[in-house]
Formats: C-alpha cells, structure tokens, sequence
C-alpha cells in the first residue's frame, strides 16, 4: 500500500502554469510505468488534503498510522510518500506508535518532484515498493519495523535525521548502521534488523504536545527560557546540550532545571553533535545533571527523543513509568548501555 501524505516527490509541473502541483496517485502507473516490472499489487491512498511536511504535527502522524493500522492484515508492506524534511520526525514517530510490527513500513520521498527529467523519486519510490514486498526464503518480511529509504540507503526510522537540503544523499544514520543498501542487488544487513518481542501489532496513536526543546549555546540567556520550565506548560524537556552531555554551570539554569524536576517535569539530556552519545558524570559540568535526576538518553537522536517522550507521556503511565521506559530500547531506537 502507497500512502501519500505531500510533498516534493508527489509534484508535477503543470503544463499550462509552469508551477508544481500535486498529481493524483492513483494513475501512480502512468507516472512511473517502471511499477509495472516489480510484479507486485499496488493500493493507493492519499491525505485528503496533501501537506507540505514542514505542517506535519501529531495529528498528521495520527492520520498515517490508522492507515497503516486499518489496512495492516489487507497488506504485506507499505510505503509512505513524506516531504524529506520532517520525515525524521514522523518515521520516529510511528516507531513508537506501531510497536510489534512484522511488515515494514518505508517512508521515502525526494529532492527532486517526481515530474523532473532528473528526479530521485522514481528510484527511491520503485526500490522501497521493492522493499516493502521482500520475502526472506520463509515467506516473511525481510524488513519488520519502520525505515526511511533515500538514494540508495535503507535506515532504521527512528535511527535516521536528514543531513543535506541540497544533496541527494539527504538522510543519515549517525548511531547505527545501515539496513540495506541498494545497488545491483538489494544488500540486507540481515543481523541489523529489528525483531520485535511482542506477538501482535500494539497500536497507541497518541502523543502528547507538552514536550519542549531547549539546544544550548555558549552564553545563551537561561532566563529568556524560564518560560519553558514552567509544570503548567510542559511536563518534559529535551535538552541539547555539547559533546558527551556538558552544559555550562550557570546557577539560573541549574536552579531551574533542579525545581523542574522536583516539581515533577522530566528532562532528557541528548547531544547536539550528529553522532556519539551522552556520557553524563564525565566531566564534572555534566555531573550536576545526574545528582538531580536528569534523564541519559544515550545515543538517541533528536527526532526519536522528542517523539519517544511524546508517546511515553500519552501512555499516562506514571513519573517512575516513564523515566524506566525513557532509559531502555523499545523498538530498536537507542543502543542499550
């Protein structure tokens, strides 16, 4: 199953205007007649109202998962067509609200609209269909989790974070190796494939929106961000903060993370830099964050922290639930320490 959401693959050049529209995807056949070759069966459904991702939002990912959701027994993969900017963000996103899956789930997009003479969508579009209908020699699903396909590399979703506005090669998966990589043959990094230990498709479609992010920067204004510590507005925060988990000893910022988090919020500590993780205890400007319960989160990457704290937080399971769940590996998103 195809599900188009918006964004540059899914554009043409109408001929009378000159300017890019979205085309119907249900003539996906006369757009990329290469289809016809993978002897696959293909079912179409587009967002009503196609987006550009930079408007992705809970909601949107809400909307991808009940189809994923309803259409699941109907279908042995599906592709999701997303804008490449968010699509980080809403790969990670479905990780955690599609836990147990046993089918993949690709997104894919491109830097070029699937109209242009030298567009990257028809080969990203035609080897994730490829991908999304793999058998291994059993019958099952090569690939059972959530994953973002992009010129020629195949990365687990909430692994992944788009590196390059102008490149191609526009996705990276800093923390982890790649799931495939597609040349003459489909190359599987079979050992890398996630596995789930749950027997069937757990489907929690909510995330909760009090969730703020705060990337720290020499001499930043603490107190220009007391609004972000504020319980009735935000109940976590992630936090950016330098190399293995530094951050400078400013006693404002100190002071507001401390009452913070005896008030009740919660808050995660990942690395600005784009590989390598938090090692908090270190050095001695990031020993304060584990005397006051400041939350590791190792090697995740932005996208997955964010949207791993959004889905905990719906859970409404309790402080001490979602502390435990925020520090071990639900779906393949964080190397376990």
């Amino acid at each position: 199953m195809i599900i188009y959401t918006g964004g540059t693959i899914g554009m043409i050049k109408d001929q009378e205007t000159g300017q890019l529209k979205s085309f119907d995807f249900n003539h996906i056949y006369k757009h990329v007649p290469e289809i016809h070759r993978l002897n696959v069966e293909l079912t179409t459904q587009s967002f009503e109202n196609p987006i550009d991702s930079s408007e992705m939002n809970p909601l949107y990912w809400q909307q991808m998962a009940q189809i994923v959701q309803d259409n699941y027994s109907k279908h042995d993969g599906f592709v999701i067509l997303h804008g490449s900017d968010t699509m980080a963000f809403s790969a990670s996103a479905l990780s955690f609200m599609l836990q147990g899956l046993k089918k993949p789930v690709i997104f894919t997009g491109s830097q070029l609209p699937i109209g242009t003479i030298r567009t990257d969508g028809k080969e990203n579009l035609i080897t994730a269909i490829e991908i999304a209908a793999d058998k291994d020699p059993q019958g099952q699903p090569i690939v059972q989790e959530v994953a973002v396909y992009f010129e020629y590399s195949l990365y687990r979703g909430n692994r992944s974070s788009k590196i390059s506005a102008n490149q191609f090669e526009a996705f990276s998966s800093p923390n982890y190796a790649e799931l495939a990589k597609a040349g003459v043959n489909i190359e599987y990094n079979l050992d890398k494939l996630f596995r789930t230990s749950l027997t069937d498709l757990v489907y929690n479609p909510k995330m909760s929106s009090r969730v703020a992010l705060l990337k720290i920067h020499p001499g930043f204004p603490s107190k220009a961000y007391a609004s972000l510590f504020d319980r009735k507005e935000t109940d976590a925060i992630v936090l950016e903060t330098f190399g293995s988990g530094n951050a400078p000893s400013d006693e404002t910022f100190r002071k507001f993370i401390k009452n913070y988090i005896e008030e009740g919020g919660i808050v995660l500590n990942i690395t600005q830099c784009s590989s390598g993780s938090v090692q908090q205890g270190k050095y001695q400007t990031s020993s304060f964050f584990s005397s006051v319960g400041v939350i590791s989160g190792n090697d995740l990457t932005t996208e997955a922290a964010l949207t791993k704290m959004m889905h905990l937080l719906a859970l409404e399971k309790g402080l001490e639930s979602v502390v435990h769940m925020l520090e071990i590996d639900l779906c393949g998103e964080v190397t376990n320490s």
